[in-house]
């Protein structure tokens, strides 16, 4: 799907509809202390197999992509609907 890459957009700080950059969202970095990597390493620790089974067949054929809107006037950033496309492409016109 294209996407253009500047959005007439309600920005929740400004209060009114101004114009949005749109780029494409990135996963952050995995925190290592978190709760669940502290209990995934808890169990996996010492001898022995994974705790839950390996999933090798995957029931989904696209992952969801989301847009990431970036004010112009304020610099305030949002995500926008995670969309499930197999490629989202942001045109510059």
């Amino acid at each position: 799907m294209k996407m253009k890459s500047t959005m007439n957009k309600y920005c929740p700080r400004c209060r009114k509809h101004t114009e949005h950059q749109v780029s494409l969202a990135k996963a952050g970095k995995r925190r290592s202390r978190s709760e669940g990597e502290r209990r995934m390493a808890r169990k996996t620790r010492g001898y022995g197999s994974f705790p839950k089974p390996i999933q090798k067949r995957f029931s989904k054929t696209t992952k969801k992509s989301v847009p990431l809107y970036r004010c112009t006037e304020c610099d305030h950033k949002f995500h926008g609907k995670g969309l499930r496309l197999k490629k989202l492409e942001i045109s510059k016109t």
